[in-house]
C-alpha cells in the first residue's frame, strides 16, 4: 500500500517506456497463452483485472466490475485513479494511448507510481487491445470524462474529452478478434472462480462478475482475507484446528502470509500467490512453504518421540495430508517463467517464505500443545496409510505379473503399441463391453468393461482403494501408476475415453471414475488424456438421405444448408439468378445476427431488436444541427426523437402498448432511447445503451442494414424447387426457405448409447473422423475440491444444501423415475 502522498505520483512521467507492438498480433501465445483452447481468452480479461487489483493494492480503488455482453463483448471497469491522460512528452502522444498502442508501457515500471504489482513486463493492457477487433477506453480522471475506441490494436479516434463526472476510473470493452481466437466463448465459473480468490486476497475489495448471456451474477467481498479462503476450500471437511494464520514482511519489502489447516481429508491443496496472482505450477515460494513444514512437524515429532513411539518414518508428503493451505508474497519485482505468470523463479521468496513459515509454526506447536499433538498425530496415520499403501501396490504388481503379461483378463487391447495412436474406451457392464468391442477399430482401440460401479474413492484411504478389483484392473490396464508415483510417459493410452449411457447409472458410474482421475489421476485431466464420449442428440431424416446431428445447434445449421441447397434469389423479374456464394454469404450473416440477437434477448427483447434492421443506424459520431442531423445521432435530441417516431412506427406490429423516451447521459451529452411495451398486465422498459450500441451484434445489423439496402427491387423473388415466393425483403425470403427446409423431416432423439447396435455406436461415437467427445479439464481447482468433496464426501448435509440450490436449474425431462 502507498501513502497519500503518492497519489500524485502517477502522471505522464510515470509512464516508462521499451517499445514495440507488432510481434502481439503475429505470436499471440507468448503474450497471452494459448489462443485455441480458451485459456489465452480468458486471460486478455485476468489482465485488466490485475490492472485493477494493482490500483487496489495500491490503496485507490475498491470495486471492480466484470459484465460478459451477450455477443462476448467484454467489459472491465474499476473506481481507481483512472490511467493518466496528460501528453507523454517523449512519445508525443497522450500517455494513455501510449500504455494502449506500445508494449513494455506502464506505470509498473515506476516505483513510486506502485509499489507492489502484479503486471510485471507492463504487456497487458497493449496485448489486449492488440488482439482485440474493437477496444473503447473510457477514463473518468479529475472530473473529466474521456474516450478513445481502437480496431485490431490502432486508434480508429484520438483521445477525446466527452464530458463531466465526479467519479474516477477506467473502464475498457473490448472484442476478442476471431481470427486471432479459434473460438471467442468466455467460461463464466472460469471467471468467477478468479474473482473469488482475489477477493479472498484482497480483503474488503469488491469483485463483481456479471454474465448477461443468462443473467447470472456473483459478487464477492470477504474481510476475513485468506482465513476465509481456507475455510472456504475445507467446505464440509472436518478440521482438526482453527485457521492458523501467520504474517511477516522479511527485509523490509517482501510480504508474506500464509493461513492453513489440517482436515480429516486425504488430499493436499496448498495454492501459491504473488502479488495475487495464482502460479498453478508453484515456484520458489512452494518450495519454501513445503520445506519448512516438513521440518518444523518432523522437528516436533522427533522431540516428542511421537515417530519412535510409532515405528514409522515421517516424510514431507505425509505432513500436507489433509492439508488446505494458501501461501501469499508480495514483491516490488516478482520474476515469473513467462508473461501467463504460472511459476515464481524470483530466488528472494524462498528463504522469505521458508524462514518465516518454520518460526512462527514451530512457535504455534509449541504454544498450542493440543492442536499440535492432533496434527503430529495425523501426520503419523498418513505415514502409516502410505507404508500399507506400498505393500498394497507391491502385492498387486506381484499378482498382475503372473496374470497374462500384467494387464487385467477383461481388457480387449488394441494392436498398436504407440500410445499416442492408441485410445481406451472405459464401458459400463460386459453387455455394453461386447457391442463396443464388435463395433471398435481394433488396430487403435482397446475396451475395457467395468463390472458395476467402482468404488468411491473420495470416502477411501489408498489402501482400501487397491483392495478393489474393477479400480486396480484400471490402474493395470493405463500403466502409469497413481498418486505420487504417477508417471505419464508409462500411459499407454493418451485418449481414455469414459463411455457410459445417458441414465442416471451411467452418469454415477461417469461420476465416479470422474472422482478418482481428479483425486489419484490427476495429471491426466491437466494434459488433456481423460474425455466423455458424446453420442449424437438426434439423427435426421429427408427421403432417403439420412445423417447424424450432436446438438441443436447442428440441427439449425442442417436446416440453413438444405434452404440454400438449389435456392435461387433475383433481383427483379427480369433478371438473373444471383451468385450461389453471395446468397450463401448474406443468409449466413442474417443467421448469425439473428442468433445473436435472441442472445441478447434478456436484455434487448427480439420484438424490439428485429425491428432495428429497418430503421436508421444509431451514432456515437455527431452529425451537425438539428435541421441537418439525419435520424439516429445519439448527440442530437432532436435527431434522436425523429429516430424514435420511425421506431414506433415499425412496432405498431407487435402485440402490446408501446411508449418511448430519451434517456441523458449527462457524462457523454448523448440521448439513449428507452423503450417501453404495457402487455397483459406487465410493463418491461428496455434502454439501448452504450454497450448494445457499441456491440458486435449491432455493428452487424448495421452492415446489413448498408448491404440488404436496394439489394431487392420490385418483382424480386426467391425460388425453390418448382416454388417461389416474391419478395423485396431478404429476410422474409429466407424464412420461407427456412420453412420448406422444415418439410419432410423426421427426427429421432437418441437418449443414451444402449439404443445403438455396434454399427451405429461405430458410426455415432467410436468412429475417430466423425464422432465428437469433450476433454475433461479443471475450471477452477479449489472449486473442483470442494465439488467433489460435497457431492461424493460423507458429510450429507453439504449435499442437501447443493440439491436444494440447484433443484430450479434441473431440467424435468433429463430426470430418470
Amino acid at each position: 500500500m502507498t501513502d497519500d502522498s503518492n497519489e500524485n505520483d502517477y502522471t505522464a512521467t510515470s509512464i516508462k517506456v521499451l517499445h514495440g507492438l507488432d510481434a502481439v498480433r503475429r505470436r499471440p501465445g507468448m503474450y497471452i497463452g494459448d489462443t485455441e483452447d480458451g485459456t489465452g481468452l480468458q486471460h486478455m480479461i485476468q489482465e485488466l483485472v490485475d490492472n485493477s487489483i494493482d490500483e487496489a493494492l495500491a490503496g485507490h480503488c475498491s470495486t471492480v466490475e466484470v459484465v460478459i455482453h451477450p455477443d462476448n463483448g467484454i467489459t472491465v471497469r474499476d473506481d481507481g485513479r483512472g490511467i493518466p491522460v496528460d501528453f507523454h512528452e517523449d512519445e508525443g502522444k497522450p500517455a494513455a494511448e501510449v500504455i494502449m498502442t506500445t508494449l513494455h508501457a506502464g506505470g509498473k515500471f515506476d516505483a513510486n507510481a506502485y509499489k507492489v504489482s502484479g503486471g510485471l513486463h507492463g504487456v497487458g493492457l497493449s496485448v489486449v487491445n492488440a488482439l482485440s477487433s474493437f477496444f473503447r477506453l473510457t477514463i473518468r480522471r479529475e472530473g473529466k470524462v474521456y474516450e478513445q475506441t481502437y480496431k485490431n490494436g490502432t486508434p480508429t479516434s484520438g483521445l477525446e474529452e466527452i464530458g463531466e463526472t465526479e467519479q474516477t476510473g477506467t473502464t475498457c470493452y473490448f472484442e476478442a478478434s476471431v481470427e486471432i481466437f479459434s473460438e471467442v466463448q468466455y467460461r463464466f465459473d472460469t471467471l468467477s472462480a478468479k474473482l473469488r480468490e482475489l477477493a479472498f486476497l484482497n480483503s474488503g475489495v469488491r469483485l463483481a462478475v456479471t454474465d448477461e448471456r443468462t443473467d447470472e451474477k456473483h459478487e464477492f467481498c470477504y474481510d476475513g482475507g485468506l482465513q476465509e479462503y481456507v475455510a472456504y476450500l475445507n467446505g464440509a471437511k472436518t478440521p482438526l484446528h482453527d485457521v492458523v494464520h501467520f504474517q511477516r514482511t522479511v527485509d523490509g519489502d517482501i510480504g508474506v502470509e500464509i493461513a492453513l489447516q489440517w482436515t480429516d481429508a486425504y488430499q493436499e491443496q496448498v495454492r501459491t500467490y504473488c502479488n495475487n496472482i495464482h502460479q498453478s505450477d508453484g515456484g520458489s515460494h512452494l518450495i519454501g512453504f513445503r520445506t519448512a513444514l516438513t521440518r518444523a512437524l518432523n522437528n516436533y515429532i522427533e522431540r516428542e518421540d511421537i515417530a519412535k513411539r510409532s515405528g514409522v518414518k515421517t516424510a514431507g508428503e505425509d505432513a500436507r495430508e489433509g492439508l488446505a493451505a494458501i501461501v501469499s508474497v508480495k514483491l516490488p519485482d516478482p520474476k515469473f517463467s513467462s508473461q501467463t505468470k504460472d511459476k515464481l523463479v524470483s530466488s528472494e521468496a524462498r528463504p522469505a517464505v521458508e524462514t518465516t513459515l518454520y518460526e512462527l509454526l514451530s512457535d504455534y506447536l509449541l504454544e498450542n500443545p493440543k492442536e499440535a499433538k492432533g496434527i503430529a498425530e495425523r501426520m503419523v496415520e498418513a505415514a502409516q496409510a502410505r507404508e500399507a499403501a506400498r505393500k498394497a501396490r507391491e502385492l498387486t504388481r506381484r499378482k498382475n505379473a503372473l496374470d497374462l503379461g500384467g494387464l487385467p483378463g477383461k481388457l480387449s487391447d488394441c494392436q498398436e503399441k504407440d500410445p499416442a495412436l492408441s485410445e481406451i474406451f472405459i464401458v459400463e457392464g460386459d453387455s455394453a463391453g461386447g457391442s463396443a468391442k464388435q463395433a471398435r477399430d481394433r488396430r487403435t482401440q482397446a475396451i475395457l468393461p467395468l463390472r458395476g460401479k467402482i468404488l468411491n474413492v473420495e470416502r477411501a484411504r489408498m489402501d482400501k482403494m487397491l483392495s478393489s478389483r474393477e479400480v486396480t484392473a484400471l490402474i493395470t490396464a493405463l500403466g502409469c501408476g497413481i498418486g505420487s508415483e504417477t508417471d505419464i510417459s508409462k500411459l499407454r493410452y493418451h485418449r481414455v475415453i469414459i463411455m457410459t449411457d445417458a441414465d442416471i447409472d451411467g452418469s454415477h458410474i461417469r461420476t465416479l471414475l470422474l472422482t478418482f482421475f481428479f483425486r489419484h489421476m490427476p495429471k491426466l485431466i491437466e494434459e488433456g488424456h481423460i474425455y466423455i464420449a458424446l453420442p449424437p442428440l438426434y439423427k435426421v431424416k429427408k427421403g432417403r438421405g439420412e445423417r447424424y446431428v450432436k446438438d441443436d445447434d447442428e440441427l439449425e445449421d442442417y436446416y440453413v444448408a438444405s434452404a440454400l441447397d438449389g435456392a435461387r434469389v433475383h433481383g427483379n423479374d427480369e433478371s438473373p439468378p444471383m451468385a450461389d456464394e453471395a446468397v450463401q454469404a448474406l443468409a449466413l450473416r442474417v443467421q448469425q445476427t439473428r442468433e445473436n440477437l435472441e442472445a441478447r434477448a434478456r436484455s434487448i427483447p427480439t420484438y424490439i431488436s428485429s425491428h432495428l434492421f429497418h430503421v436508421p443506424v444509431l451514432s456515437h459520431e455527431a452529425r451537425g444541427s438539428d435541421d441537418d442531423a439525419r435520424e439516429g445521432d445519439l448527440h442530437n435530441e432532436t435527431s434522436m426523437r425523429r429516430w424514435l417516431t420511425l421506431l414506433e412506427t415499425e412496432l405498431l406490429s407487435e402485440e402490446g402498448r408501446f411508449t418511448t423516451d430519451l434517456v441523458h447521459d449527462p457524462e457523454t451529452s448523448r440521448y439513449y432511447p428507452k423503450i417501453t411495451r404495457a402487455y397483459r398486465g406487465a410493463r418491461d422498459t428496455h434502454l439501448l445503451d452504450q454497450n448494445f450500441i457499441d456491440s458486435r451484434t449491432y455493428r452487424s445489423i448495421a452492415q446489413l442494414n448498408a448491404d440488404l439496402d436496394g439489394l431487392l427491387d420490385e418483382g424480386a423473388y426467391f425460388e425453390k424447387s418448382d416454388d417461389q415466393f416474391e419478395t423485396t425483403n431478404f429476410m422474409d425470403g429466407l424464412d420461407w426457405l427456412l420453412a420448406k427446409a422444415h418439410q419432410g423431416v423426421t427426427l429421432q432423439r437418441y437418449k443414451g448409447l444402449g439404443e445403438m447396435n455396434p454399427d451405429q455406436l461405430w458410426d455415432t461415437t467410436m468412429d475417430p473422423e466423425i464422432r465428437n467427445m469433450s476433454v475433461v479439464d479443471v475450471v477452477d481447482a479449489a472449486v473442483a475440491d470442494k465439488l467433489f468433496m460435497d457431492l461424493m464426501g460423507d458429510d450429507v448435509a453439504p449435499r442437501k444444501e447443493y440439491i436444494k440450490a440447484n433443484a430450479l436449474a434441473v431440467n424435468a425431462a433429463n430426470l430418470d423415475i
